[in-house]
């Protein structure tokens, strides 16, 4: 199961049912889970954990040190969950100290060919990262979002869950759950996730409920201030409105709106 042109360092700790590919290198203090595949040509830097069941594709680079020039050489660590799709030259950076000192991926993702996530990001479960998309540091991203091709985020920035990030987009504030982002310079709000949800499970009354604080927050011509008041009179109704407040409340770079 490992090519004996691998070099894998002899601190790893290597799970069971595990292949490594031709000429790929593991090195020091990187825990490999069962059942994982990694194919040749790989490169996983320590201090990184990587779970069970994962697929790893010819050239990807994981747990390199972060693109910050504030690092200096602090332990830091990349965490990554169970059943992930990471394929050709994608790179996954470790934590910084002042940032949490790790970057954690979460379980059953797909991050396809030449995605970049950056030192400190946080990303969620079943979510899709389409060819070239790229996240800057300290971006967290909720369960199921999808950035289409080209896309990308500002450091710091928060995509709720089930958002929707069309090819083109950049993003530079913060994203609301459910929400479908225009491929803009910058970014633009243009409607809800619909056909996500759906695709999810979400029953009618559920999209009834988003939609109305959709048009609350961004079609009302309301104040920030003034559409919040009538998103907690929502949300009394509506889980899928509280975590849309809660997200609110938690935006530190501002709101797309």
């Amino acid at each position: 199961m490992i090519h004996p042109t691998a070099q894998i360092d002899p601190s790893a700790v290597i799970g069971a049912n595990v292949s490594i590919g031709a000429f790929t290198v593991i090195g020091a203090d990187v825990e490999i889970g069962d059942g994982t595949v990694i194919g040749p040509h790989v490169v996983v830097q320590g201090p990184t954990k990587i779970g069970r069941d994962n697929r790893i594709a010819q050239f990807a680079s994981l747990g390199g040190d972060p693109q910050d020039m504030k690092f200096n050489g602090e332990r830091t660590e990349l965490i990554i969950g169970d059943r992930n799709l990471i394929r050709e030259f994608v790179t996954i950076n470790r934590g910084t100290g002042d940032g949490g000192s790790a970057t954690r991926i979460g379980n059953d993702n797909w991050l396809l060919a030449y995605v970049h996530v950056a030192h400190d990001c946080k990303i969620g479960n079943h979510t899709i990262f389409s060819n070239y998309s790229a996240l800057a540091g300290h971006v967290e991203v909720g369960d199921w979002t999808v950035f289409s091709g080209y896309s990308g985020a500002h450091q710091f920035c928060k995509i709720g869950e089930h958002a929707f990030i069309a090819m083109g987009c950049l993003l530079g504030a913060d994203v609301p759950p459910f929400l479908m982002m225009a491929n803009d310079q910058g970014g633009r709000p243009r409607g809800l996730n619909t056909t996500g949800l759906k695709r999810r499970g979400f029953e009618p009354e559920r999209i009834t409920a988003i939609k109305r604080a959709y048009r609350t927050l961004y079609t009302s011509g309301l104040s920030l201030a003034e559409a919040r008041e009538q998103l907690v009179a929502q949300a009394k109704d509506s889980e899928d409105v509280r975590a849309m407040l809660d997200f609110l409340d938690r935006s530190e770079r501002g709101l797309a709106r």
